[in-house]
């Protein structure tokens, strides 16, 4: 038995995390955040894969035997590879899990018009993976995707509230509604993205509904423990929480209380 694992590329997953934390205090976890090789946006397929891979072993190294992907770029471009070709290697029940379908799986509930938008980095853009995945659920939506390339940079750099940010924000929610003017719901396929909610919705018409990850994920997750006791079995429940980062601690402390919504305390480690 062990804790949960939350894996994200840097700062992002937190905003999954802390809905996670808000749905299941009972559970023990640890957060890893790849801060010394962020960003993975605009990297291969093939390096998100193995750099995903890498943190995930360190994850299982730590104790945990369920970890939760809170990175859309790691979910489009590792996690396949992840469950299917590294986890039949181990002898024991281990589980590695994503935010892309949790948030996939719901999207026909949201949507009169079957028109559906994605904003996202340019990595889970390129990938496809949202409109692979809601097309299997749902094969009568039409999904309408754009990157924005800036939101991510200003998030981490707490511009929120500045010029540009409302400029890019502004830009890139048109880009997105100039596809199709019958787009009826949103999805915020990035965990920084809740951050520029207030922008975002001061730019989109008020009947489109915008969707945020965090509590679609947290839900999400409930549901599956108690579907498969077998895999809630393997995680401690203590309410313990420690956060880790591969780059300086104090830095990640420092940035991290904006996604967290509170401080935090963070040690480093290498891989």
């Amino acid at each position: 038995m062990g804790p949960i694992g939350i894996f994200d590329s840097g700062y992002g997953g937190l905003t999954v995390f802390r809905e996670i934390v808000k749905k299941l205090p009972q559970y023990d976890y640890i957060y890893l955040g790849d801060n010394a090789r962020v960003p993975y946006g605009t990297r291969s397929f093939e390096t998100v894969y193995a750099y995903t891979k890498e943190c995930v072993e360190q994850l299982f190294g730590m104790g945990c035997r369920l970890v939760i992907l809170a990175c859309n770029t790691a979910s489009a471009k590792a996690l396949r590879s992840i469950q299917q070709q590294d986890l039949p290697r181990y002898p024991d029940l281990r589980k590695v899990l994503g935010v892309i379908r949790p948030t996939t799986e719901i999207i026909g509930n949201h949507t009169q018009t079957r028109q559906v938008g994605i904003l996202a980095t340019p990595g889970t853009v390129k990938s496809g993976s949202y409109q692979i995945e809601i097309q299997k659920f749902f094969p009568d939506i039409t999904v309408f995707q754009h990157a924005c390339s800036m939101w991510v940079p200003l998030v981490e750099n707490n511009e929120l509230d500045s010029p540009g940010a409302a400029y890019f924000v502004e830009k890139d929610v048109k880009q997105l509604l100039q596809q199709s003017p019958a787009i009826d719901a949103v999805i915020l396929a990035c965990t920084h993205y809740p951050l520029l909610l207030p922008l975002i919705k001061q730019c989109m018409p008020p009947h489109i509904k915008v969707l945020s990850q965090g509590t679609l994920v947290a839900d999400s997750l409930a549901d599956y423990l108690n579907r498969h006791p077998e895999v809630a079995a393997l995680c401690t429940m203590e309410g313990t929480i420690r956060f880790f980062t591969t780059d300086n601690a104090l830095d990640f402390e420092e940035k991290a209380g904006i996604f967290y919504g509170r401080p935090i305390r963070a040690e480093a480690l290498s891989l």
